[in-house]
């Protein structure tokens, strides 16, 4: 897979700043040819604006990069992947309305692919070889997360590739497609490719990765070889010697069902839509409720219909005693629900606009006053409260969500809804691309949003948070909902199982034919 050189890639002294803000701070950094390389470190480190840089995508105001022995300066993204690059983002650039093959096309030169035929053959090989099978004339919005990121990477292993970077390629994957893509990364380092692999897992670095760079407020802080450190030795040079990580969030006193689902089943709303069936569910306030569940067997759904997106066609659904079965988004969150999505550049803020903009995308059923008016100069003094509680990384309330890292979003978000003292809140990947302290406070604060009485959902793939935060779980498969039962009972063998459909006989073979 390329050239032979002594190092793939080297960093000298890579800077680059913004206004309020110090991105890179002389970085130095070394790759060489077939090593899996983890640059790690908190939320707003410097990680992504780096990878940019390497990519092309950003111009650094000052330093090297070494690329097969020789300085380089990258042009663009266009240039990098002639180089032999390839970059899957932490947010995939995909057009949900059309193919994988459409898809593919935009990202490659004409001449390179002939036809859209024969480029179709060619991804049907590319995933044959690499295990990453995807079916090439299906639409993107029809994917589950994890299939996304296989077009992401098939495109990127369509060229002659030399260098793989990845951007939290982990953080919504379910255990299982975690243990493919690194069997394909492995697979790909074997043959010559490097990879930089960006990620807050670092329990997967440590097993993964050959050498790992440290990343503390723009700042190299260390590098070590990940087998030999410990998780907490990582952290520490991430987060500095004053981190302190909770280990257990206590348990819930359930009271009153604050939101019930009953009989509830919705038809699936296109070819590749999952079906919801007879789906009965409380949630009780004091209580936190965790489903697991691989990507794409209903939890979209599921989120959707309880938010209001999504009208049943049979069964109801009671908020807080309330039959609100026909009511809308706007309906439900006056009556006191919150949702976390999990596209959180999209459905849960709006890039273009600010964080003070978007705190009232959620927050102007609350901030408004009696007569619906809004005072900008007390939202703006919350919004700033906002960004100091959670150590979001920005410079103020008037940056706009495209701005932030992933992380640091996320943060915002989260406690943006979290502000609003809901009766019931709903998680979607709760801690997606948050940094071990970071993800630490958000657990704590929705434990302290428990213990103030809100019933609380929490959908993940990440079975470590839902067994630490979650009084009760489940899982989905194919539509269709599992008993739900005290965390303490259930053994990950048996979550394993429910997530893999096998709940009960007599609902066994229906949900194994819809997954």
């Amino acid at each position: 897979m390329g050239a032979t050189a002594s190092r793939r890639l080297e960093l000298v002294g890579i800077a680059k700043a913004y206004p309020g803000c110090i991105a890179n701070d002389r970085v130095e950094m070394t790759v060489k040819p077939g090593e899996i390389h983890a640059l790690v470190g908190e939320n707003g480190a410097g990680k992504s604006t780096l990878m940019k840089i390497i990519y092309g995508v950003v111009k650094p105001d000052a330093g090297q990069l070494i690329w097969n022995d020789r300085e380089t300066l990258i042009e663009g993204p266009a240039h990098a992947r002639r180089l032999g690059m390839g970059m899957v983002f932490q947010h995939f650039s995909l057009f949900q309305t059309l193919t994988v093959t459409e898809n593919i096309a935009l990202y490659l030169p004409r001449q390179e692919y002939g036809s859209l035929r024969r480029l179709r053959d060619r991804i049907l090989s590319v995933g044959e070889a690499y295990g990453l099978d995807i079916n090439p004339d299906r639409h993107v919005h029809t994917l589950s997360v994890g299939e996304q990121q296989r077009v992401e990477i098939v495109r990127c292993l369509l060229q002659e590739i030399q260098l793989l970077i990845l951007d939290e390629p982990t953080a919504v994957l379910t255990p299982g497609e975690v243990t493919h893509l690194v069997k394909v990364l492995k697979q790909l380092a074997s043959e010559g490719c490097s990879i930089l692999f960006i990620s807050h897992k670092l329990e997967e670095v440590r097993t993964l990765c050959d050498r790992a760079t440290i990343l503390r407020g723009g700042r190299v802080t260390g590098s070590c070889t990940p087998a030999e450190t410990t998780s907490e030795q990582i952290s520490r040079m991430m987060l500095g010697d004053d981190l302190h990580i909770e280990k257990s969030m206590g348990v819930g006193a359930p009271g009153d069902d604050s939101l019930s689902l009953e009989g509830v089943s919705v038809s699936p709303g296109g070819a590749f839509a999952i079906a919801l069936h007879s789906i009965d569910l409380t949630l009780r306030a004091g209580e936190i409720t965790g489903i697991a569940g691989v990507a794409g067997n209903g939890q979209d759904e599921l989120v959707d219909l309880i938010n209001g997106e999504l009208a049943p066609d049979a069964g109801k659904l009671l908020l807080d005693g309330r039959d609100m079965t026909a009511e809308g988004v706007l309906a439900r969150r006056r009556a006191g629900l919150a949702t976390v999505h999990a596209d959180r550049l999209g459905r849960g803020s709006i890039g273009a606009m600010s964080l003070t903009e978007n705190r009232l995308l959620t927050a102007y059923v609350t901030d408004s006053d009696a007569h619906g008016f809004l005072h900008w100069r007390p939202l703006t003094e919350r919004t700033r409260e906002l960004i100091q509680n959670y150590q979001v990384k920005a410079s103020g309330p008037d940056d706009t969500a495209a701005s932030l890292s992933g992380g640091n979003l996320q943060k915002f978000i989260i406690g943006r809804e979290i502000a609003q003292a809901p009766k019931v809140l709903v998680c979607f990947y709760p801690t997606w691309g948050v940094d071990v302290g970071s993800a630490n406070r958000i657990h704590v604060e929705l434990a302290r949003l428990r213990d103030e009485g809100t019933a609380i959902l929490i959908l993940t793939e990440d079975l470590d948070e839902l067994y630490l935060l979650c009084d009760r779980v489940g899982a989905i498969c194919g539509g269709q909902l599992s008993p739900l039962k005290p965390g303490h009972e259930v053994s990950m063998e048996t979550l394993g199982q429910w997530m893999a459909g096998t709940f009960s006989a007599p609902q066994t073979q229906g949900v194994q034919n819809a997954h």
